[in-house]
């Protein structure tokens, strides 16, 4: 639903071309992260210092910042492939050239070359990171499963190759033009362990490869010469570690001829093959064939099959032998394939982890969950196909921005179509470059076209957003199929199913669910407010948890628990409203802290401080979830946990008066904390009991009005600003976009949500490190691609606990999303 067209040198490299009626050859490839990073390439060179090719990467909430890479490949581009992390993106080329990119300080438009390796001469066109072991299957036959265990289960699965300890190696596998299989090794100490050796004894040409991954550890590698008479063969590849040294071990497999050269009819129809790929990279039993001419093509899908040897006739009478079995044999059996079709120019299979059986065609038809089921062709005339990857019968058809008639009757010019595609993790995506360089991003429907009632299809949602919480990929792509009408009901399912779980798988998911219920709330203008309050629960939980872990015991022998646990325990039981007498049950010797730590953190003290104070302040006016802080007045756990923080502040205070929150009071002899403690502890008990919420009474009411004439309530900057493209296009109506031109709707404020919450012209906030950075910032800073938080680039601080505090999110935002920079006159 968007179409983005690049303002990069290669558009006008074309100008400078020789005109004709034919389209340059583009081979172009693209590759779609777990992390929902974008990279694609293409084979013009940036003539301005002429080093070599580009590499472009887009994270796709962000699609017009695109960060070009002058790669230094010489050749054209071949493959792009990314780690199973998404943070490391391999590029290989037509001159064996393979090079590792990694994010430079974790910046998702910053990255540099850390590895290479090379076959001079040899063309890669197959690449492959080694299988670290990781593997989930999605059961979708158990959908309605309470249990998260149920729904996704770990598959027992070997590493490529294991260190001492069984941890997996990291490297990479590619195959070249001449029939070479190169493993390059990421070594420990950060050096390159490399290895080549040939697919067989009688090296050919290899004109398209696959891999693909076994259980048992192996890799297999499919190949042909690129004629549809040939033979397509098949490679068992061993790698292991010999005395330093990397050793290959390759074993032939049987083999398969395709099926439209045995037609009698089609016999020299389809002369070439085109597409070769293994349905999924950890099944090598079944492969996808695509054999193609000048005017179309046609597709096969094989599967590998244990079958009995038959035996020759003499042997049949004879008496069997007690426990004799049959000999087997495996053998390529083809499963399915298609009539003669357009010609295909580019083929996307799904990632999603659905078992690959016949029973999907029943699971499918039950469930209607047909995500992760259907495979994409796109043609030469434009369209593209989604057809089933077992049976292969058309799913669904996308004929593009125009009607295909119309595209048909065009003359003078070449047909656009693409020629690169790539599914998305949850299979709910596309996204396609095409011969004109532009950038297409297609949403699928989870129905398929179906027609699905409205508790189907958040089931499906739900079930996708639950695979994107355990397995840690980010759920952009699901967030396209999210209505603002779904949000409120997608939030109570999230929650209900989230609270099924055990409390340890809870505690492992608690910041993730937080994370993708403030996306959701976004979506809709009726739950921004809540977008605020999950940011401030990210926050405070963070927030929290670095606190406590300063305190230490005061003596080795402690019992089990942690300082840090007592707290809770002891907040937990007292339900007195003085602070003092609350903090009189600890052992303050635990909390004895030296000054500069507590100094240094005075900032993230003070947020806490404002924060009870806004709250209280507010208490009267949030009668309605529209306004921000409404999601605190029933959370007890929320609450909770900001009474154990003005607990352990007070007695930091006492050790340290200068970390204290600051207040403006109208009053000099106001004990601004015993006030807001003794409030807060009656919402408290109002909300402690999730299943007996209480209203507050009138009498906290009457007092929480008061706080503004006692204290001075701070403007809390509550919700950073989310200038991504998720929240404009939730219409059917496509957006057309352009590199390095920020989308705004016409006429209308792109901060509209949070006007509400912020005046445009207000001071910017730090918000991880809580600090004002000024209407109009100096210093470099990094925003989050999910949420839009902020933080300076570069750490002004020089203690080792801030330190501490800022290496939480050296990686990662608050909410788990990825950083990208933004220069200071955008802040």
């Amino acid at each position: 639903s968007c179409q983005v067209r690049p303002k990069v040198a290669y558009v006008c490299e074309w100008e400078k071309r020789p005109k004709s009626n034919h389209c340059p050859s583009i081979p172009l490839v693209c590759a779609w992260s777990c992390r929902n990073l974008i990279a694609f390439s293409t084979d013009l060179k940036n003539e301005e210092d002429d080093k070599g090719h580009m590499i472009h990467i887009i994270d796709t909430d962000h699609p017009w910042d695109v960060y070009s890479i002058n790669s230094g490949h010489t050749e054209v581009i071949s493959c792009l492939e990314w780690d199973q992390s998404g943070s490391r993106l391999l590029s290989a080329d037509g001159d064996g050239q393979i090079k590792c990119w990694g994010m430079t300080e974790h910046l998702v438009n910053s990255w540099e070359c850390t590895q290479s390796s090379s076959l001079d001469g040899d063309p890669i066109i197959a690449l492959s990171w080694l299988h670290n072991g990781v593997k989930l299957a999605l059961h979708v036959e158990k959908s309605g499963s309470t249990n998260f265990g149920e729904k996704f289960s770990r598959v027992k699965f070997s590493p490529s190759l294991t260190l001492f300890g069984g941890k997996p190696m990291e490297g990479w596998l590619a195959v070249t033009v001449s029939g070479l299989v190169t493993v390059s090794l990421l070594k420990p100490n950060g050096t390159l362990l490399t290895a080549s050796e040939s697919l067989c004894r009688l090296r050919g040409r290899v004109a398209l490869a696959d891999i693909a991954f076994t259980s048992g550890g192996n890799i297999v590698v499919a190949a042909t010469d690129g004629s549809s008479s040939s033979p397509v063969q098949f490679y068992k590849v061993c790698v292991s570690v010999v005395n330093e040294k990397c050793r290959i071990d390759t074993e032939l497999l049987p083999s398969l001829f395709m099926r439209c050269t045995t037609d009698p009819v089609r016999r020299d129809k389809y002369p070439a093959v085109t597409h070769l790929k293994f349905l999924t990279r950890e099944n090598s039993e079944q492969v996808l064939l695509c054999a193609s001419s000048q005017m179309g093509s046609i597709v096969e899908c094989w599967s590998l099959r244990k079958e009995g040897l038959p035996v020759n006739n003499i042997f049949q009478h004879r008496s069997p032998v007690v426990g004799e079995k049959q000999p087997m044999i495996l053998k390529w059996r083809i499963l399915s394939a298609t009539n003669d079709l357009e010609r295909v120019s580019a083929v996307a299979l799904p990632k999603l982890p659905i078992s690959i059986s016949n029973t999907d065609l029943k699971v499918a038809s039950d469930t209607k969950f047909f995500p992760g089921l259907g495979l994409a062709l796109a043609f030469h005339d434009g369209s593209i196909q989604i057809l089933h990857r077992l049976s292969l019968h058309t799913m669904g058809v996308f004929y593009g921005s125009s009607d295909p008639a119309i595209k048909r009757q065009r003359a003078g010019g070449p047909t656009l179509h693409f020629k690169a595609l790539q599914f998305s993790w949850t299979s709910l995506a596309l996204v396609g470059v095409d011969n004109q360089g532009k950038l297409h991003m297609i949403r699928v429907s989870p129905s398929m076209g179906q027609m699905l009632d409205m508790n189907t299809l958040l089931r499906h949602l739900l079930f996708l957003l639950e695979y994107c919480m355990v397995t840690g990929y980010d759920w952009w792509d699901v967030l396209l199929h999210a209505q603002p009408s779904m949000v409120h009901n997608l939030l109570e399912k999230l929650h209900e199913e989230y609270m099924r779980q055990n409390q340890a798988l809870q505690q492992v998911l608690s910041t993730r669910i937080v994370a993708v219920k403030a996306s959701l709330c976004k979506l809709s203008s009726a739950t921004a407010a809540r977008a605020c309050d999950f940011h401030a629960k990210l926050l405070l939980i963070a927030i929290s948890s670095t606190l406590k872990s300063l305190l230490r015991p005061h003596v080795l022998n402690t019992p089990d628990k942690s300082p840090g646990d007592r707290l809770s325990e002891i907040c937990t039981k007292n339900t007195d409203t003085d602070i003092d007498k609350v903090m009189i049950n600890l052992k303050t010797e635990e909390f004895v802290l030296d000054g500069p730590p507590l100094q240094s953190l005075q900032q993230l003290i003070q947020w806490v401080g404002d924060f009870v104070l806004y709250l209280l302040a507010n208490l009267p006016n949030q009668g309605s979830i529209v306004r921000p802080g409404f999601g605190f007045l029933r959370d007890g756990a929320s609450l909770g946990t900001l009474r154990e923080m003005l607990v352990m502040i007070r007695i930091w205070g006492l050790l340290k008066p200068g970390c204290l929150p600051i207040y403006t009071a109208t009053s000099d002899n106001q004990d601004s904390m015993f006030l807001l403690f003794r409030l807060l502890t009656k919402l408290w008990l109002c909300s402690r009991d999730e299943s007996h919420l209480q209203d507050p009474d009138e009498t906290l009411i009457d007092e929480c009005c008061l706080l503004p004439s006692q204290l001075l309530v701070p403007s809390m900057d509550w919700l950073p600003i989310n200038d991504g493209v998720i929240t404009k296009i939730q219409t059917k109506h496509p957006l057309r976009l352009q590199f390095g031109k920020p989308y705004t709707l016409p006429g209308v404020n792109p901060n509209a949500q949070v006007e509400v919450f912020r005046s445009p012209a207000s001071q910017r906030m730090d918000h991880l490190r809580c600090l004002h950075l000024g209407i109009s910032p100096t210093e470099d800073s990094k925003a989050c691609t999910r949420c839009g938080c902020v933080t300076m680039l570069r750490s002004p601080n020089k203690t080792n606990a801030m330190r501490q505090w800022e290496q939480r999110w050296i990686k990662n935002c608050l909410c788990g999303g990825l950083w990208r920079r933004i220069p200071s006159t955008l802040t």
